[in-house]
């Protein structure tokens, strides 16, 4: 459940100024008489579409509208066209979505854009829509300038002309790099004013400098004078964290200093897995975003260079690495967070309709720590966007899965221990049903999985002197869920492992064992979870050949 943000005391009394100023306008025009008129501020016109009002993103009516979704390389993906709809499936109601301008990759051109729009609208997405050209200018020597991208953006006016609604433009992507990051101020102020001198009304989108981390902090100085130099205050910012962001403090401070400010901000890229830099913070980041109203939109859906980032694999929506299985489903992520925009009839302020009660679960599928329930659907006169499921005890309940289907895996269980729950459906307008009927249900003895069958899949990502970066997708072949899991290995070369994703090693000598972090403890049938690690090596990396599951033997594939 979101919680209302704060109003710092300047902006509280920012508000008692402007409504006291008010009412002494009114008192003088009833003195003058009905013939004078109130003069509008410079640029103040009728909000269009989605846009800014007191540091927040609202939609046209008015309903505050916070962004939970992924980014989409479409750009260098054009044929994935299906991912758009996958991502809508799994709950997000934002895509944002990767275009050129020509001067790096191949132009994404009008008719291209104007089927991107259409097929957000068609799956019921707010789209925005980002030049990746820019990417690290000034350091990059490939890359473009934000008034090249201002310039592609005006030649595909009349394609996003009237798509206010649903389209909000990121002017560019991390418009500069680590070198004379203060560059950026003047470029971007000016991008702006160019874009709204030639029309547009849409919301635009800044990127910070520092390849978008502003770990120098220029944009957090220079956020007020870039956003009053939009004349229609229709901006916001937009920050990428990554290993910069690996301190809750650091995450916090940076996020509450937008909102303490009144400045609109957002989380426009980031990333959970580590890699050489760091180990980004990914809980404090969600958690932070969903405590005060703040979008997210998490990179990426496939297709990486660095697989690592891949919220699914090979665009296969089955196939969520452990980092998209964070996203979609974990604490604070998307299924549990994400509300439909109301331009498409979700989340209208007058739906006020709760669903009707989902059935009675049932246990499908119940493990030493996890138990899959299933249940008879809810209907809703709008429709039915998500269930949430509780655990009963003691007088109370506490949420412990989110699904957008009538169906979920409860993980994190104790072995041989009775649980009782129940469901609830909710619709886009935050109603949710009457609690379901309860079900109790006993956790499996603690024995290992009988007829554990996998298959295993090593790769080295990426190598440097003395170290390396590897990635293990460990598959279920069989038709039961296993959980919990615990893969065995070996190395042959003197490898060792100095960082993990999606679980914990622990190693000695040359042999490996991994235990599944919280949100990899369950590996559906058919289904499964992907390990990343850094490690150290000498001069030969020889993969190793034999990994075994629960003890039984795995298949090795490539």
């Amino acid at each position: 459940m979101r919680t209302t943000p704060r109003e710092p005391r300047q902006r509280l009394l920012a508000r008692l100024l402007t409504a006291l100023a008010a009412l002494i306008g009114l008192a003088v025009l009833g003195a003058l008489g009905p013939a004078v008129a109130l003069a509008q501020p410079p640029g103040a016109r009728a909000a269009t579409g989605l846009h800014i009002s007191d540091g927040r993103l609202l939609e046209g009516n008015g309903n505050d509208f916070v962004m939970r979704g992924v980014n989409h390389a479409h750009t260098w993906y054009p044929g994935e066209t299906q991912s758009l709809a996958d991502v809508k499936a799994l709950g997000a109601n934002t895509v944002r979505v990767v275009l050129s301008d020509g001067h790096r990759w191949s132009e994404n051109g009008p008719e291209d854009v104007a089927a991107v729009v259409d097929q957000c609208k068609a799956n019921r997405l707010i789209c925005v829509l980002e030049v990746h050209d820019t990417t690290g200018y000034g350091e990059e020597a490939a890359a473009g300038t934000l008034d090249h991208a201002a310039d592609y953006w005006i030649g595909l006016k009349d394609v996003l002309a009237g798509e206010e609604d649903y389209v909000v433009v990121n002017i560019g992507n991390e418009p500069w790099g680590n070198t004379d990051p203060a560059g950026w101020t003047e470029p971007t102020i000016a991008a702006v004013k160019k874009l709204r001198a030639a029309g547009f009304q849409h919301t635009i989108m800044v990127d910070a400098p520092n390849w978008g981390q502003d770990w120098q902090g220029v944009m957090r100085a220079n956020a007020q004078s870039v956003y009053d130099a939009d004349p229609t205050g229709n901006l916001i910012f937009s920050i990428h964290m990554y290993s910069v962001y690996d301190t809750a403090q650091e995450i916090t401070d940076y996020l509450n200093a937008f909102v303490d400010a009144g400045l609109p901000l957002l989380i426009g890229e980031f990333g959970g897995p580590a890699d050489q830099w760091g180990d980004p913070d990914e809980d404090t980041m969600m958690a932070t975003a969903e405590q005060l109203g703040l979008g997210y939109l998490a990179w990426s859906w496939s297709g990486n260079t660095d697989p690592v980032l891949d919220l699914a694999l090979d665009f296969d929506p089955s196939r969520l690495s452990s980092w998209g299985e964070r996203i979609f489903h974990g604490a604070d992520g998307i299924a549990r967070t994400s509300k439909e925009a109301t331009v498409y009839g979700g989340g209208d302020p007058d739906d006020t309709r709760a669903p009707t009660t989902p059935g009675t679960p049932t246990a499908t599928a119940t493990t030493d720590t996890s138990v899959t329930l299933g249940w008879t659907a809810a209907t809703d006169d709008v429709g039915v966007t998500g269930y949430d499921v509780v655990r009963v005890g003691d007088g109370a309940e506490t949420e412990v899965a989110a699904s957008a289907a009538n169906t979920a895996t409860v993980t994190g269980l104790t072995a041989d221990t009775t649980y009782t729950f129940a469901v609830y459906a909710r619709d886009a307008a935050g109603n949710r049903s009457a609690r379901s009927a309860t079900v109790d249900v006993t956790t499996g003895d603690g024995g290992s999985t009988p007829g554990t069958s996998c298959s295993v899949g090593y790769r080295v990502v990426g190598e440097w002197p003395g170290g390396f970066q590897g990635e293990i997708a460990v598959r279920n072949t069989g038709t039961a869920p296993i959980s919990p899991w615990t893969l065995a290995f070996a190395f042959t070369d003197g490898q060792t492992i100095t960082n993990m994703w999606g679980g914990t090693a622990t190693q000695d000598a040359g042999a490996v064992r991994v235990a599944p972090a919280s949100y990899t403890s369950t590996i559906p049938a058919g289904g499964t979870v992907t390990l990343g690690f850094t490690g150290g090596k000498g001069a030969a990396n020889t993969a190793p050949t034999g990994f075994s599951l629960n003890g039984a033997a795995c298949t090795t594939t490539k």
